[in-house]
């Protein structure tokens, strides 16, 4: 079996989101998949730092070092999108208000269970 590099797995992953989702994209390789969103479908990210409406990693030369995602990457901010507080952030995930958590896995057991 072929294993699926990186930007193979983000490509997968944004496929499966449906139009009009909101999504949390957790640190790490879930960052990858704003990278690999259609343009022309309406998906709306979440950073748990206080971020909805992010867009791909800006290119080389534009990044603004007061716009980063949890993860301390540089990110685009798409029209309309908003800064709040990140007790707010965690309220909107804790508050059942997005559609979906796409999660880095750093150490998965043999049964497919996810340390954290």
């Amino acid at each position: 079996m072929k294993k699926l590099t990186r930007d193979e797995m983000a490509r997968r992953v944004a496929a499966d989101i449906p139009e009009g989702a909101y999504v949390n994209l957790g640190i790490g390789m879930p960052t990858f998949v704003a990278n690999h969103l259609a343009a022309d479908r309406e998906i709306f990210l979440h950073s748990e730092n206080g971020l909805l409406g992010m867009g791909p990693a800006p290119a080389k030369g534009e990044e603004d070092d007061e716009l980063i995602n949890a993860g301390k990457q540089h990110v685009t901010l798409l029209t309309g999108g908003a800064y709040f507080h990140h007790a707010d952030s965690f309220a909107m995930m804790r508050g059942g208000h997005l559609d979906f958590c796409v999660l880095g896995a750093f150490q998965v057991s043999a049964q497919g269970n996810l340390a954290n």
